[in-house]
């Protein structure tokens, strides 16, 4: 319990001191020239003051590194080819993949990114402090930079910021799909953009290129690596499970001695409107993502009449490797090999990498400036009939101080009254809404036509449904662990704090592939659930006992409902692998399939939850099923077939629809939240489908 209280206080310690930091650069930028801004002197500190050497000479110094040669006659001998065709492969792969960075593409891109940031964004805000302790890093380590990924105007942003503050320019890993954009790719690449395949299979020699070139960067302080953990952009505005390749990758020089350190700098970036929101929520529901293409690029220029809000930047404390490895990793290891020669990570190697990329992971969520719209859109999608405005204001007043008690990082204008706030965000959002006679609600009925087929109009709904929901998910990192505890105690029917706990610790393993839970950190995670609601006196714990306060129900209802929409598609996904899955499902069949009977459930009014229909939701599950193994993956000639523990399965649903295993179902319970002296009453729906 004390370790949580001093978590707790030191996160609400930092955000305290975060709002004196920021400043708007567009300001400037309105006011000034912004070819004077583009042709201006760019003279950033470098590492240890040296000069990096030129694209060519990269190539050059990676095709005669020891490393590179050993994998070179490795391959050699293992295909028969020569030494010489392999190095020209070797040489070919450079080629398609590194960057060639240009001050003078970067120029053009500051001028033509001023003009349509400026179009754009109301406002982009950076911490000054975070740009002062990034100054100061880059001179003394190499540095790698870790931004949060929901757009792709994410790594144009950053490069833009770091030309603004005259810090040096990043090279930046970036998917291969680019490159099909004729002309953007070529500039992309001038930009810093160094290309990489989406998956490398087997082939060893790509991947001794690839590691090689990205280390030869780093321990050269060439400049700094940008990369997302995250791997691809999270379309629902959740975190996504970190990847931990290029981590690897990055830290490797450290581990073998080869650097005194790395500075890893998490970078939090928050958009009060998402550029493409409505795109992300259509792929969600199975409509193929478009193609890059310069064409489209051309096309997406309607964009840039409308209005995005304002745009917040934090560049987080730069972490230590040397710090994060000590007392974790035995060095030594990497000893009993010349450094030259690839070796596996050992077990305790991919633990440690897999707990630091959660733990960067979550630093990019504390460090995420939430907007009043992130508030208003979760009690939103809790109410699809809308609500009042003056109920809609006082519900969003009550959230507010919740959301600030569990250490939110909200951006909520100082001295501004509620409804004016909720008016300017209901403004912004209009697209998503339907305001009318002082009554709001989502926007799931207007734009049909007369001909509309019910299965068309399931389709609009969820586009809106998961767009909000893109918005809500930006602040569920708040809410997760009291919701968990939330639910726990609802599904637990009893006061006994073991108890409690093992539904809690069976819930936040379920859900460790929807959300960003560090492993192994079940009992400190509970603790601090605790502690949060009791400092809201929602709950009293008691030695033996967890207990809720008389003035509890509404925290205790609204957590509930926050995690309802991935219990009932959860619950969907087993029920459709109980019901209706056949012996053959192949791996690839099964998002289509659980859309379709989620469709069907919604049409024949037995769910009500559109989030079910959520392709990420659907993967996010059977993920969850598989490290559970009550479902396993089977290879049937060249497919992957899914073989499912029916009985597995359904206990699983039981469970998650607030039923102990070996009990009796619990009834659906009558709830009733009280918000400033109101009665709103709701039924909890754990147990969502008839």
């Amino acid at each position: 319990m004390e370790m949580a209280s001093r978590a707790l206080y030191s996160s609400r310690h930092r955000m305290l001191k975060k709002w004196d930091d920021f400043e708007d650069i567009l300001e400037e930028r309105r006011r000034s020239s912004d070819l004077r801004y583009a042709l201006r002197c760019y003279t950033p500190s470098l590492y240890k003051g040296l000069v990096p050497c030129k694209a060519s000479m990269l190539k050059t110094i990676v095709l005669q590194s020891d490393h590179l040669q050993y994998v070179i006659k490795q391959v050699s001998l293992e295909s028969g080819d020569s030494s010489e065709c392999v190095t020209e492969e070797a040489s070919l792969i450079l080629d398609e993949m590194a960057h060639r960075l240009q001050l003078s593409t970067i120029r053009f891109f500051a001028f033509t990114l001023s003009k349509a940031f400026k179009r754009l964004f109301r406002s982009v805000c950076v911490n000054e402090e975070g740009i002062q302790r990034l100054q100061q890093a880059v001179q003394e380590h190499p540095v790698v930079l870790l931004p949060s990924h929901r757009s792709y105007m994410d790594f144009l942003m950053m490069s833009y910021l770091l030309y603004t503050y005259d810090l040096p320019l990043p090279v930046i890993a970036a998917g291969m799909d680019f490159m099909s954009m004729k002309f953007v790719g070529e500039m992309l690449r001038m930009s810093g953009a160094f290309f990489i395949r989406r998956s490398f299979g087997g082939d060893k020699l790509y991947w001794a290129v690839f590691s090689e070139y990205v280390k030869t960067m780093l321990r050269n302080g060439y400049a700094p690596i940008e990369f997302f953990l995250e791997g691809t952009r999270s379309r629902t505005c959740k975190s996504l499970t970190p990847k931990t390749g290029l981590l690897n990758i990055v830290m490797e020089p450290f581990f073998k001695g080869e650097l005194f350190d790395v500075n890893l700098v998490p970078v939090s970036i928050s958009y009060e409107r998402i550029l493409e929101e409505t795109l992300y929520a259509r792929e969600l529901l199975g409509v193929p993502k478009p193609k890059e293409s310069t064409s489209g690029l051309l096309k997406a220029r309607r964009i840039l009449s409308e209005d995005y809000g304002s745009m917040h930047v934090y560049f987080g404390h730069p972490v230590s490797v040397r710090s994060l490895a000590e007392g974790k990793i035995n060095r030594s290891q990497y000893n009993l090999l010349p450094r030259y020669i690839p070796q596996k990570p050992r077990t305790d190697t991919h633990e440690f990498l897999n707990d630091a990329a959660f733990r960067l992971v979550r630093i990019q969520e504390e460090n995420m400036v939430l907007k009043p719209w992130v508030l208003i859109a979760t009690l939103l999608l809790q109410n699809p009939d809308g609500l009042d405005l003056s109920s809609l204001t006082e519900q969003t007043d009550w959230l507010r101080h919740l959301a600030l008690a569990f250490g939110a990082f909200l951006d909520w204008p100082d001295h501004a009254a509620c409804s004016e706030v909720i008016s300017c965000s209901l403004a912004l959002h209009r697209h998503l809404l339907i305001v009318s006679a002082g009554h709001v609600q989502l926007n799931v009925t207007e734009a049909l036509q007369v001909d509309t087929t019910p299965e068309e109009a399931v389709f609009h709904r969820a586009v809106v449904v998961l767009s909000c929901a893109s918005y809500r998910n930006q602040i569920l990192h708040v809410f997760l662990r009291p919701a968990l505890l939330a639910v726990a105690m609802q599904s637990a029917n009893s006061n006994s704090k073991d108890d409690i706990y093992n539904c809690f610790s069976f819930l936040r393993n379920m859900f460790s592939n929807e959300f960003i839970l560090c492993p192994g950190d079940s009992v400190q995670d509970f603790e601090e659930a605790c502690y949060l609601l009791m400092k809201r006196g929602v709950l009293q714990v008691l030695e033996h006992e967890i207990v809720m306060s008389a003035s509890g129900h509404s925290t205790l209802a609204f957590l509930c409902a926050v995690l309802d929409p991935f219990l009932q598609g959860y619950q969907v996904v087993c029920r459709y692998l109980c019901e209706e899955t056949n012996e053959n499902l192949t791996e690839k069949e099964f998002i289509p399939a659980v859309r379709n009977f989620a469709l069907k459930l919604i049409l024949a009014g037995r769910l009500k939850c559109y989030e079910a229909l959520s392709s990420d939701l659907q993967k996010n599950t059977l993920a969850a099923l598989l490290r559970l193994k009550a479902v396993r993956k089977v290879k049937v000639g060249d497919q992957v077939a899914l073989k499912v523990n029916k009985i597995a399965v359904n206990s699983l649903e039981d469970t998650l629809g607030g039923k102990i295993p070996n009990q009796e179902a619990r009834p659906r319970s009558t709830v009733v939240i009280h918000v400033h002296g109101e009665s709103l009453e709701g039924q909890t729906k754990l147990n969502c489908l008839h």
